[in-house]
């Protein structure tokens, strides 16, 4: 098992000297072009699978890589992108769906959550995405979760469009929105097409 002590140590004597003037520019500047929403599964690094060096992504990590839609309530994920948007001024946000991914294949396959109720509360933010997989056509060599994984894809970018500050960074046509799928197996990137894209 990875010791993620040591490997703190290892990049503290090998890996930060070499980008010691990167850190030290980053201590004082915060200004990442790319807001990327992506699933918290271990197996989906986005700096690694955009080759970002440390402060060109703001990321957040959602089981599902769920964006709930903007409700009178605060949380989190509603926090971070406005921040992002708002006060970082991101240029591009991104949703990042992935190959496997288990949030996306308990609801396609209709997994019992009774004993996971906080993951079950959680999932219904892709509810949207269910009806409308349900709904369309299951192209040949695509499984239910596959396919699935790609409507959610953009039914969350629809979810992000109704946070204020993406909508009116839409609308000033200060950002763009990108809808991806990483495949673990292969590690391309297939692109979904939010269906809005300024307001």
């Amino acid at each position: 098992m990875h010791d993620i002590t040591d490997g703190s140590e290892r990049f503290r004597r090998e890996v930060f000297p070499a980008k010691a003037g990167l850190f030290a520019r980053l201590a004082t500047t915060h200004r990442p072009r790319t807001l990327f929403i992506g699933c918290s599964d271990a197996r989906v690094v986005p700096e690694l699978i955009t080759q970002s060096e440390p402060g060109e992504l703001f990321v957040v990590r959602t089981a599902g890589n769920l964006v709930p839609a903007r409700s009178s309530g605060t949380d989190g994920v509603a926090a971070s992108i406005e921040y992002a948007v708002s006060v970082l001024g991101v240029r591009d946000a991104v949703v990042c769906g992935h190959s496997a991914c288990g949030a996306m294949t308990a609801l396609a396959e209709e997994h019992d959550l009774s004993g996971a109720p906080v993951i079950a509360d959680w999932l219904r933010h892709a509810d949207a995405a269910r009806a409308r997989a349900a709904a369309a056509p299951v192209a040949p060599g695509t499984s239910g979760p596959a396919a699935l994984v790609r409507v959610n894809v953009a039914a969350q970018l629809e979810n992000l469009v109704t946070h204020p500050s993406v909508a009116r960074a839409l609308a000033a046509r200060t950002l763009t929105l990108h809808g991806w799928v990483f495949d673990i197996a292969t590690g391309s990137v297939e692109t979904v097409e939010p269906v809005v894209t300024a307001v």
